[in-house]
């Protein structure tokens, strides 16, 4: 079926104006699951089997994952279709991962018809309610006339500004309704909503000024630098101003993690010298992140020597955790331009030094040992070590949530923006599996690793039946510690080893995927390992390697707890 003629006035069902919007913003790939409430969205869809891929997923949850997983790769939106009831409801934990990662999504969630809503009718429940505070906007269509203009604002919502979900209920009849279609007109402007703020020249020639007289600044990137699509724009500022560059977990990748100017990872498992050394520093320039709690430790010591120049696109964001100098609103591909114009090119030798001593010490202390060790045991840094070396930094890295998330983060290489893909603000278990399969249709031409832990590999398994179904090449690796490490090692540190539930018992994940038509392998001796992850990355297709790792390891360095950037610990004797 070829796309309708805009200017042609033609009846069309509300289920295939949906359709015909998603051809109109460029939607080829669609993760869903069908339920009674959205049959008839379902049945349009069978007509343009030629035009949209339909990925069946087995659970609502990972629909949203595995559209999160494809816009993050890709800088698309997202899209996803849900049932009523509990197939809305289930979205409501990645509707949440994606509002506090800043992931575009749009989701279509089927209704009762609307003379049934609130009689408390079969599969019916208040999706407005129970999705309001988990969604950019959210918005119930009863009638089908509205739905063209409501999916233009839900589009343009959900990419422009601040990114986030957006869920739009339908209900049964404006489905099936028949009305009159002139056509589709891609929003992109709302009366209401100001998503890019004019920047202000005063500001970016204060921040300049701030840059200039600084003898020791220092840049933390966000993921607002990839949002903004502003890679390019980004690596002209670092290089002009010479200024030292680290990164959040999510802004990790906006930079080459190889770049002369490259710090490492800042936050409660980053590098030594980036987190002591913020509270060094003479100008903070802080550009599109948030400081997380994560990051910035206890907010009462952190910087307070200096001046912080905040780039964000988000008014809400300035001065919300930490006092900020110089505000610089708007898109950072936009201001970076006007700031780097400004600024004068150093080269700050003596402050990068620093950073070389503190890698150094933290070489030393930590990461040899966990890249190169000697004992009987596999580290995960050992693993991710052999990654880089194989993919040589190119290749998609998909991380779930723990222990193997930290270390995959503190020594993965990347050369490439938009490969590092983690659930960051609201840390999710499962978010792994079918995220990764969302970067499989990300058309990004790079290898698919999902690394994650047994815990979490748990919590999505049943995804590997999408993965059966639709053979994206996904390569699966499970780091196997047989805990769920990162409460463990909480217990341990700061809970006198009171291990409350978290030994773990784990199926025979290799058997698991062999029902699944998936081929894999277990390696638990070290001489195993080079060659199992080559055999896993060189083959032709889905495959699942189970790493055997120590069971008591504990990630390093670290910020405990209600404690400042500057007492960053390097190891459990500290």
């Amino acid at each position: 079926m070829g796309n309708l003629n805009i200017s042609t006035v033609t009846e069309l069902s509300g289920s295939r104006i949906i359709l015909e919007a998603f051809l109109q913003e460029g939607v080829h790939t669609v993760f869903g699951y069908p339920g009674g409430a959205i049959i008839p969205i379902y049945d349009a869809l069978y007509d343009y089997k030629d035009q949209l891929e339909h990925i069946l997923v087995r659970h609502e949850q990972a629909a949203v994952h595995a559209a999160q997983g494809l816009a993050r790769v890709s800088g698309s939106v997202g899209v996803v279709m849900a049932t009523s009831g509990p197939g809305a409801t289930n979205l409501v934990t990645g509707l949440a991962d994606a509002l506090l990662d800043n992931t575009p999504i749009v989701c279509i969630t089927g209704q009762v018809f609307e003379h049934l809503l609130g009689t408390d009718a079969f599969q019916e429940i208040d999706v407005m309610n129970v999705t309001s505070p988990v969604t950019k906007w959210n918005y119930q269509v009863t009638d089908a006339n509205e739905l063209p203009e409501v999916l233009a604002k839900a589009f343009y919502i959900a990419k422009s500004g601040r990114p986030g979900p957006v869920l739009i209920d339908v209900t049964k009849n404006a489905q099936l309704q028949q009305v009159s279609y002139t056509g589709y007109s891609p929003c992109h402007s709302l009366r209401s909503y100001k998503p890019d703020p004019v920047p202000s020249m005063e500001n970016i020639e204060k921040a300049a000024e701030l840059i200039n007289n600084a003898e020791r600044p220092f840049i933390i990137a966000g993921q607002g630098i990839m949002l903004g699509k502003a890679e390019k724009e980004f690596v002209q500022f670092a290089e002009k101003s010479g200024v030292p560059v680290a990164w959040t977990a999510l802004g990790m990748s906006a930079i080459p993690t190889d770049h002369p100017q490259a710090v490492g990872m800042v936050g409660m498992h980053g590098n030594y010298g980036p987190n002591i050394l913020t509270n060094q520093c003479d100008v903070l320039i802080a550009v599109g992140m948030r400081f997380d709690d994560r990051v910035t430790g206890r907010l009462d010591q952190y910087a307070k020597q200096a001046k912080i120049i905040h780039l964000d696109i988000d008014k809400a964001e300035i001065n919300k955790n930490v006092k900020v100098d110089a505000p610089v609103l708007g898109n950072c591909k936009e201001t970076l331009p006007l700031l780097t114009s400004l600024v004068r090119k150093k080269e700050h030798p003596d402050w990068h030094q620093k950073f070389k001593d503190c890698l150094e010490v933290e070489s030393l202390n930590l990461i040899n040992d966990e890249l190169y060790p000697t004992e009987e045991e596999i580290t995960m840094g050992e693993v991710i070590r052999y990654l880089n070396e194989i993919t040589m930094g190119k290749a998609v890295i998909v991380t779930d949530v723990g222990q193997h998330q930290m270390v995959t983060c503190r020594y993965s290489d990347f050369k490439l923006p938009r490969t590092n893909i983690t659930s960051g603000g609201l840390g999710t278990m499962g978010f792994c599996l079918p995220a990764a399969i969302g970067a499989a249709y990300g058309e990004r031409n790079l290898p698919i690793i999902a690394v994650m832990g047994d815990g979490g590999a748990q919590m999505n398994i049943q995804e590997l039946g999408t993965v059966m179904q639709y053979h994206p090449e996904v390569k699966i690796l499970i780091l196997n510690n047989s805990y769920l490490g990162m409460v463990r090692q909480w217990q341990e540190l700061f809970h006198e080893e009171r291990y409350s539930f978290v030994d773990i018992q784990s199926p025979e994940f290799v058997q698991v995927a062999k029902g699944y038509n998936i081929p894999g392998k277990k390696v638990t001796q070290r001489e195993e390992l080079e060659d199992a992850l080559r055999e896993m990355l060189h083959h032709k297709g889905a495959f699942l390697l189970e790493v055997m790792t120590g069971k008591k390891h504990n990630v390093f360095p670290m910020i405990p707890q209600g404690k400042s950037v500057s007492e960053i610990v390097l190891n459990h004797k500290q």
